[in-house]
């Protein structure tokens, strides 16, 4: 499994951030505090690091400097959100740039494109019985395989992904369509339905009212 660094002085958005990420199938491992986050680094193996800047004991760029000679891929996740901050913090060789607050879509969508960089992605998802393998398209639900187009494909794939997350609408149709999303559109919702009979998630997969659908499992 996908072991993840979470570093920031704010346990809450530790907290947040584990949550979600946990819900789409990650390991997540948090510190507040700088130098300890170091002696993790220095004790465990991990994937990626999420690493706030102002931080207490040493700050995210000193983490940086001792990170960037270990090759694990970093992102920052900080309020620091003038250009002269993101472009130091991709200097020092971070591979990506969050500012707070941020949408937790937004955080594991860039999680993912940074893993996937590194050939680190899990390419076995699973959702109770329902079993997918990212890399040959297949899908299985109890053993047997389900048949999907690939738009249905693409719309579970976010879904997995996000467990238990409330996804809007207008993001699923961008990501999966990669048009922009008219109100009055059916396309998605019709998917959706033709999603849950396939895989038998008609209590699963569920309406957020006006925000969109959620994953339940």
């Amino acid at each position: 499994m996908i072991k993840i660094l979470i570093v920031d002085d704010e346990k809450p958005i530790c907290d947040l951030i584990d949550l979600n990420l946990s819900s789409a199938g990650y390991h997540c491992v948090s510190v507040q505090d700088g130098l300890k986050a170091i002696s993790l680094i220095e004790e465990e193996d991990f994937d990626l690091v999420l690493l706030d800047i102002m931080l207490p004991g040493a700050d995210g760029y000193d983490i940086m400097e001792y990170i960037r000679p270990l090759k694990i891929p970093v992102i920052f996740i900080t309020a620091k959100h003038e250009v002269k901050d993101r472009v130091k913090g991709l200097k020092l060789g971070a591979d990506d740039y969050l500012v707070k607050p941020f949408d937790v879509v937004e955080l594991v969508a860039r999680v993912e494109a940074v893993l996937r960089r590194y050939h680190k992605t899990e390419q076995i998802l699973t959702a109770g019985d329902v079993v997918v393998d990212v890399e040959a398209r297949r899908v299985t639900k109890g053993g047997k395989p389900v048949v999907l187009t690939n738009k249905e494909f693409g719309l579970l794939l976010l879904f997995i992904q996000n467990k238990n997350v409330a996804l809007f609408r207008e993001n699923l149709y961008e990501k999966v369509w990669e048009g922009e999303y008219f109100a009055d559109s059916r396309t998605l919702d019709l998917h959706v339905q033709r999603l849950r009979k396939k895989l038998g998630w008609e209590h699963n997969l569920v309406a957020v009212y006006k925000v969109g659908y959620r994953l339940e499992v």
